[in-house]
């Protein structure tokens, strides 16, 4: 009786237990009522992208909002903002052309452009007008799979802004577009790569090519005939495998050469890859039979590894030269290059100028373990290399492109410990440091030589904002003060025209609603552009994130989070905390400005959860290169203490977050990080979702691994090179798993090969560990037509583990994203 008495009572205490802690349904239609799809009908222009013209200080752009899509041209001399053109009466006219009902709200002109006049612009539309036999025929063959397009004609037409007249013309192949053509500075040849080899021909040729590409009178002339699938010439990509290379070979494909400014020479990297070993994908869903996929891969700490080598073409010597540059071990070569003068951002195949002059161009030479950086200057006179500046550090060095103003140089160096911008002599002498104290300067927008000033962005110099709020700045290469163009406690993105005169700034934080302003090049502002429109994101039940900081686990450095709650929070119940995390080093998961893209944030914490984004003390190079390089040499386990001190300080905070239900989720170097996340500290992170993770840095890519893990270069006393890399990796503590995790990985992923992951599931289950594993057939790293699926399965996990609701709705997972049917 004793016995039974006990067991009621433990029974009672029991449920009495469970009943304080209530189990909570996921909100499945909220998080449905977020889905891309229904995003991209709630979310408009954010912000404006300026296409500046050639003739004055002039641009135009595109913007919607909920009334449709609206075309303006600004003048910020004149201070003046028009519409580009009458969207009804512009309708009213295609209509008439087309004979299909077009109206000004929904107006959709593709591929639209300002012609050289600056007064006629050309667009295209389409309309379900019949169509003759002969472009029947041309329109099934590229449409075999779209059903809408076989039921569409494509029209372009031109429109006078002045006129107002509308005309449609016949369309040719612009040479300009023709993606094959590197097209010479003055028009008077382009040259091409078929085979893996190098041609070239006149322009005579290549109008031919314009009008017919396989029109047999066509002269090519070709001036290499070593090319191979390994090493070829060119640059550039010959298909996915195998059978792609051998379909593609003979066609004529764009080579990756810098021109002189004359048209009369050109240079170009040939990368041998032939040693380099192979690495394999199976495609399972493609054909009948699974195929191979093949291709080269270069991983840590392997001896065999791509050779790079410089050429120089003359088109009056008619001679090829492999310059002889070698200075380090697998050396890396970086061009730089200039274009021709134009405000345009229409012509797509502007013609790419070597930075230099007739004389001499500059490039730069790495060292394999990326502690040694040469700016080199190739004499041509001499034919021989000059180093002009020399980078050395016991870290990897991280540089920006050399900026030329006359017989001076702008260079770009973390030397001090801080980004910063040093003016050089030509002769390699340096004159003074530009800009300098504790802050990063992230690049140069614009170098105005008749004024001899640098424009600039950089983050961390207003005191009292987000250190990664990026604004525009300039000062003088006389040197200076440091003069800031755009205030204001946001985070800040430009495009300045090339004169330097103005600039467009667009600006929101991740709480605020994005805004774009024109300035003058003092930092006056001329107008107000733009405000985006969010009124149908806010009507449905959207609301903006917080931003919050915190200190890392030193109790020192200032780390910043985003904290993302669902949108019918309830502050007296307590939820499940998700962090969604990616270590770096080269970026932090953390958003600085209003953003689309919710699936792992917003969208993610609607099922019941708050989500926060977080930093960590060696993920982000946007401040000190102490902050860059604090997990150099330990690149596994060097963000987590960050990640859980957040955890801590943030459930001291806020009495709604639950510190015992905690979960952690990344993709990429985040889906490695969250799993490390689970293993290191177990009793803090309880469930993890980790995607396309690399958990073995020793087979992800050479470059990303040795830069941020770091490479020992030993040189034998005979002269020989090795390099070795070691590093901790996921599997080596998957005894330590205690909570659930879900992995999953695309299966034919070629940049985070599968074989990590699957490796990663090997550990786990012969050291007994029960978990999730997801395969997602044909996919690559992104996860392409999959995302969608992958965002429910995500979430079913999460609803699981964290809320306790086993019992996710009945429906296709992929159709909840979709607007509901109407009623017939």
């Amino acid at each position: 009786m004793k016995k039974v008495l006990l067991v009621l009572m433990l029974a009672f205490a029991f449920g009495m237990a469970n009943a304080q802690e209530p189990i909570y349904k996921g909100n499945y239609e909220l998080a449905a009522r977020f889905s891309p799809e229904k995003l991209r009908k709630m979310i408009y222009s954010t912000s404006v992208d300026p296409h500046w013209m050639k003739k004055s200080d002039r641009f135009w752009y595109e913007y919607e909002t909920s009334e449709g899509k609206n075309w303006y041209i600004v003048d910020p001399v004149r201070r003046t903002k028009s519409p580009m053109f009458d969207r009804d009466k512009l309708a009213a006219e295609i209509t008439k052309a087309v004979k299909d009902p077009f109206d000004g709200q929904h107006l959709k002109l593709d591929d639209l452009k300002l012609l050289e006049d600056e007064n006629t612009i050309q667009f295209k539309v389409k309309s379900t007008a019949d169509v003759v036999k002969s472009d029947w025929a041309e329109i099934k063959a590229k449409n075999k799979n779209s059903k809408d397009s076989l039921e569409k004609k494509v029209h372009t037409f031109r429109f006078n802004l002045t006129s107002q007249q509308l005309t449609e013309i016949k369309t040719e192949k612009d040479p300009k577009r023709l993606a094959w053509a590197n097209i010479a500075p003055d028009s008077s040849k382009v040259v091409f790569v078929k085979n893996f080899n190098l041609y070239w021909m006149d322009k005579a040729n290549f109008l031919k090519a314009v009008k017919d590409e396989k029109d047999s009178t066509i002269v090519e002339n070709q001036l290499t005939k070593d090319g191979e699938k390994d090493f070829p010439y060119g640059g550039g990509s010959f298909g996915d495998d195998n059978e792609e290379v051998e379909k593609k070979k003979n066609d004529r494909k764009r080579a990756a050469v810098l021109w002189s400014s004359d048209s009369k020479q050109f240079i170009l990297t040939r990368t041998d890859q032939r040693k380099v070993k192979d690495l394999w994908v199976i495609h399972n869903t493609r054909d009948p039979r699974p195929t191979l996929e093949t291709y080269k891969y270069a991983m840590p700490g392997e001896k065999e590894q791509p050779q790079t080598h410089l050429l120089h073409f003359s088109f009056d010597s008619k001679e090829l030269k492999n310059l002889p540059i070698w200075t380090f071990a697998d050396q890396t070569v970086s061009l730089w290059s200039t274009t021709l003068p134009t405000n345009s951002r229409d012509d797509d195949f502007r013609p790419a100028i070597w930075l230099g002059d007739l004389k001499e161009f500059y490039f730069a030479i790495t060292s394999r373990d990326l502690k040694r950086v040469d700016v080199v200057r190739w004499n041509l006179a001499t034919g021989q290399k000059e180093v002009v500046i020399e980078e050395r550090s016991n870290t990897y060095i991280d540089f920006e492109k050399l900026e030329i103003v006359g017989s001076e140089l702008i260079w770009w160096s973390e030397r001090d410990g801080w980004g910063h911008f040093y003016l050089y002599g030509k002769d390699g002498s340096l004159k003074r440091q530009l800009t300098s104290g504790p802050y990063h300067t992230a690049g140069a927008a614009r170098v105005d030589a008749k004024t001899r000033r640098l424009f600039f962005t950089a983050n961390g110099r207003e005191k009292g904002e987000d250190p990664y709020y990026e604004h525009l700045y300039s000062v003088s290469l006389d040197g200076g003060a440091v003069s800031l163009l755009n205030k204001g406690d946001f985070n800040h993105e430009i495009s300045i025209n090339d004169n330097a005169s103005f600039f467009v700034n667009n600006f929101s934080r991740v709480n605020t609603t994005p805004a774009s302003v024109l300035y003058d090049r003092n930092g006056a502002k001329v107008m107000d552009l733009e405000t985006a429109d969010l009124s149908q994101l806010f009507a449905a039940g959207y609301k903006f994130p917080e931003p919050f900081k915190f200190k890392a686990d030193d109790g020192i450095t200032d780390l910043y989070g985003v904290m993302y709650k669902p949108f019918d929070f309830d502050s007296t119940r307590t939820y499940p905390l998700i962090q969604y995390v990616y270590p770096g080093p080269q970026t932090e998961a953390v958003n600085k400005s209003f953003g689309r893209g919710m699936d792992r944030t917003d969208r993610l914490a609607q099922f019941g959860f708050v989500v926060v984004t977080l930093g960590n003390r060696g993920g982000h190079p946007a401040r000190s290169k102490w902050y860059h390089n604090y997990g150099y040499g330990d690149l596994r386990d060097y963000g987590l203490a960050d990640k859980k001190a957040a955890v801590d300080q943030l459930a001291d905070r806020h009495s709604f977050i639950d510190r015992n239900k905690v979960g952690i989720h990344g993709h990429s170097g985040g889906g490695f990080m969250s799993t490390a996340a689970m293993l290191v500290y177990p009793e803090v992170f309880k469930v993890a979702v980790s995607s396309a993770g690399n958990h073995e840095n020793n087979i992800y890519n050479r470059w990303w691994s040795e830069k941020h893990h770091g490479v020992q270069e030993r040189v034998s006393p005979t002269g020989d090179t090795t390099f070795v890399y070691q590093i901790e990796k996921n599997p080596d503590l998957a005894k330590n798993l205690k909570g659930h995790l879900m992995l999953s990985t695309g299966d034919v992923d070629n940049n985070v090969h599968p074989a990590g992951t699957i490796r990663m599931a090997n550990a786990l289950i012969k050291a007994g560990k029960r978990f999730e594993l997801v395969i997602l057939p044909g996919q690559r790293h992104g996860y392409g037509d999959m995302t969608e699926y992958f965002f429910w399965k995500m979430g079913d996990y999460f609803v699981a583990h964290l809320l306790g609701d086993h019992n996710p709705p009945p429906v296709d997972m992929v159709e909840m994203q979709r607007d509901k049917p109407k009623d017939k």
